[in-house]
């Protein structure tokens, strides 16, 4: 039997299906200051200043048929400035292209800069038309990402960092935690790594006691203990109970955290501060970690997360994606194992939508995309900005 379909409904679903064609890239530096300077242990270990600012590299692109993405990556402390330039040098390879073919543009990128590798600083600026395309595709069904990924929960566990950070007096360390719970976060993370061990275990034991022993508690060392220390520090911690103790070694030492790992009746998480899928292979293939920490700005974008989550899917790690909650919410409600999602307030500001969160939990939200649009802070925060549309 022959159906017709008429009216709107059918004219967009033809529309959708119409193959498209990137016409314009806009590249946007946005940044974005902090409140309070904020340190970690490597702060107090002299290794780095504190941080005042975190540095947005943001894509939008928009399409022939009038389809739009929006993606966006992020720096720390340095290399803004390098991954715009690296942007707006690759970017024309974009124009003319089909956006629903994002494994291919993601190489075509990467080959684009090849010269200066396949991560770091290249893949990082890479990450944010990758983000782009797939809120673009996403939108183009009409589904949340998580959705359009193939979504396992429409709400992921979360926890709070910012509240923990090392600069921070004990008592307003309590209150913040405290804060983060009523507000309904469910876990909170301290950081450690204190030049005084003693001091470590002084604001665990305070923040253990105020919350009780039902509360999801993390510990972060930020890279800062050598493989001794870490040994000590991770046996002194087992009491405590421990979601899981993260970066208690430098990242690229994959034997020590083996080593670490089957030690310790406490998860050891890390990952975090990789970049690439290789980089964090390496990770899993030495049984490194308990709970995998991929940053999809940092590895390349979406794209390269998918195949690292499939890697880690295979040997049923635990997921715990860093920071960038917009983005990685959606990532952790497609992973198949129960994961948890770092709640950071920092981007809040960029964006005219805010996260759902309650009973322990953040929601997907229904929006389509990713689900946030800039807002005019954002706008004023913007230091440089271009537009694309030239083939190369």
């Amino acid at each position: 039997m022959n159906t017709t379909h008429s009216g709107p409904h059918a004219a967009r679903r033809a529309d959708d299906a119409t193959p498209d064609r990137i016409r314009r890239i806009r590249v946007s530096s946005v940044r974005l200051p902090l409140d309070t300077p904020v340190s970690d242990a490597k702060v107090l270990t002299g290794r780095q200043r504190p941080m005042t600012e975190v540095a947005l590299l943001f894509a939008e692109i928009e399409t022939e048929n009038g389809h739009e993405g929006i993606g966006f990556g992020y720096s720390k402390r340095a290399g803004g400035p390098g991954q715009l330039a690296h942007a707006r040098e690759v970017a024309p390879e974009l124009i003319g292209e089909d956006p629903s073919d994002i494994g291919r543009l993601w190489t075509k990128l990467v080959w684009a800069g090849a010269s200066v590798g396949r991560s770091g600083l290249a893949t990082q600026a890479i990450a944010a038309f990758d983000v782009a395309l797939w809120d673009l595709k996403a939108k183009r069904a009409g589904l949340p990402l998580a959705k359009l990924l193939g979504a396992h929960r429409d709400s992921v566990r979360c926890y709070n960092t910012s509240g923990g950070f090392l600069h921070t007096p004990v008592e307003e360390l309590l209150d913040n935690a405290s804060a983060s719970l009523a507000n309904g976060i469910g876990g909170i993370k301290i950081k450690v790594g204190h030049p005084e061990h003693k001091e470590d275990l002084r604001r665990l034991t305070a923040v253990r006691e105020e919350l009780g022993d039902d509360v999801p508690l993390m510990a972060d060392a930020n890279q800062q203990w050598d493989r001794p220390t870490a040994r000590r520090m991770g046996r002194a911690l087992e009491d405590f109970g421990l979601v899981w103790l993260e970066e208690p070694l430098d990242a690229y030492d994959s034997e020590g955290h083996a080593a670490l790992a089957a030690s310790l009746d406490t998860p050891v998480a890390t990952g975090e501060m990789l970049a690439s899928v290789a980089e964090h292979w390496e990770l899993i293939r030495a049984g490194a970690a308990d709970v995998i920490q991929p940053d999809a700005p940092r590895i390349g974008g979406i794209t390269q997360f998918l195949r690292l989550a499939a890697l880690a899917e295979h040997q049923h790690l635990q997921l715990a994606p860093h920071f960038a909650m917009e983005i990685h919410l959606h990532l952790a409600a497609a992973y198949p194992y129960e994961p948890w999602v770092e709640h950071f307030d920092w981007l809040e500001p960029l964006f005219n939508e805010g996260l759902e969160i309650g009973d322990g939990r953040m929601h997907v939200p229904f929006r389509p995309g990713l689900g946030i649009t800039l807002s005019e802070q954002a706008r004023q925060w913007t230091r440089e900005e271009c537009e694309i549309t030239d083939r190369p």
